[in-house]
């Protein structure tokens, strides 16, 4: 009796594994879609009809369209279907962001006169996920740009990307201990193709060619540095992504590695062609159903030039909230910046976050050496806290503000103001 019990049993579960190995994707279906186009998306999913059903490519193709501007949330189903004992239907299901996204930003220049950038952008062009914008600057000087971005212009996972941008500023060049102001112009395009290996591992290879050309403004003299040049460049960019990030809306959980690589070849040798390269590695935490941890470490180094035109800046906008507007220059660069994020309030389409941030780093100098980076005069400490108001259903929609307050040697502080989060 008890052999006749243990065979029916035998028989019941391997009927339930083949059962189970032959459960197959009768019919998959993307749903929600209204300004993208559903062919568009159903190409972006790995999982198709006639493949096994399979739950780590569900969870990657939901991960892959949260990834999408024009989706703030998508999630799917499975059913079982009519026709087919084995077979399964499923569905995705998203929920569209609005793309068309006016900004503007307002900062204090570097000679703490009034300026702004003010553009449009549309994320989801045509359709299929093509970002397409341009914007106006004025900073002392009148700027503007266009750019392209097409991810998946020829393929689910080859595309490109096209931008050009005639840039003017107002920049501080240091040498000699002491500071000069220069009009500083760059006016040029680039190209770049996009490739995604899978679903994390991506690249961008590409160049440009643009001109900069410095004119003397006031400040100190030397015979050494020129009152005025135009260079004509051209550059090579190579960037390597890993991402392996969760998305719940606002919300991120994960790690991302971006190495970017450039060579940069120059028609002067007062601008020489230089090397540099820098990884920026980003890790996201949730902590409860109201906070995010957020941290981003920026590695960096340029071919040592002892020139006044180092590639690296200390600047509010990139790196040091509340430090000023591209106060230093250097050839190396080490940058951690940690913040935490908490909900605050939350309704169906407004959030507002407060933020607690230290944002620290430090420089070598042109032409110095790694004892640099432990140099006290190189090193800046900010604490600081911000303010985040949020649309969940528009991309990108985020407005910053952000108060940091030097401790570190000579600090200063300062607002900062932002379209996004800081990183």
């Amino acid at each position: 009796m008890a052999i006749r019990i243990l065979l029916f049993f035998i028989v019941v579960l391997n009927g339930l594994f083949s059962l189970a190995q032959d459960a197959t994707v009768v019919n998959v279906q993307v749903q929600g879609a209204k300004r993208t186009k559903t062919t568009f998306l159903n190409n972006l999913v790995t999982l198709k009809a006639g493949m096994e059903l399979d739950s780590v490519l569900l969870e990657q193709d939901v991960a892959r369209l949260q990834r999408l501007p024009s989706v703030s949330h998508a999630y799917y189903q499975v059913f079982s279907s009519d026709t087919n004992v084995n077979g399964y239907n499923v569905y995705y299901n998203v929920e569209e962001n609005f793309t068309l996204i006016p900004f503007a930003n307002l900062f204090s220049s570097s000679n703490d006169a009034f300026a702004f950038r003010v553009g449009l952008q549309e994320f989801n062009f045509l359709g299929r996920g093509i970002s397409l914008g341009g914007f106006y600057q004025y900073d002392v000087f009148n700027s503007f740009g266009v750019a392209l971005r097409a991810p998946h212009l020829f393929s689910r996972t080859t595309g490109l990307s096209l931008s050009y941008n005639d840039f003017t500023t107002q920049e501080p060049v240091f040498f000699d201990d002491t500071t000069a102001d220069y009009r500083y112009n760059n006016r040029g395009f680039e190209i770049m193709g996009l490739h995604e290996f899978n679903f994390k591992n991506r690249i961008e290879l590409g160049g440009s060619l643009f001109t900069e050309d410095y004119e003397y403004l006031y400040g100190a003299t030397s015979n050494n540095v020129p009152r005025s040049l135009k260079v004509d460049k051209h550059l090579l960019k190579f960037i390597y992504n890993y991402e392996n990030i969760k998305y719940f809306f606002y919300f991120l959980d994960g790690f991302r590695s971006t190495l970017n690589f450039q060579y940069v070849g120059s028609t002067d040798t007062t601008l020489p062609e230089f090397l540099i390269g820098f990884n920026d590695f980003v890790y996201f935490k949730r902590v409860g159903d109201k906070g995010n941890w957020a941290n981003r470490l920026r590695l960096g180094l340029a071919s040592n030039v002892n020139t006044p035109f180092a590639p690296f800046t200390v600047d509010n906008n990139l790196n040091i909230r509340g430090v000023g507007n591209t106060i230093d220059r250097g050839t190396g660069a080490i940058v951690f910046n940690t913040e935490y994020r908490h909900t605050l309030i939350e309704e169906n389409w407004f959030v507002l976050q407060g933020n607690f941030f230290v944002d620290g780093g430090s420089w070598r100098n042109p032409g110095g050496s790694f004892n640099d980076f432990s140099d006290k005069s190189n090193i800046r400490i900010y604490p600081g806290i911000g303010l985040r108001l949020m649309h969940k259903r528009i991309f990108n929609a985020i407005f910053r503000i952000d108060y940091g307050y030097g401790v570190t040697k000579d600090a200063s502080r300062g607002l900062v103001f932002g379209i996004g989060q800081y990183f």
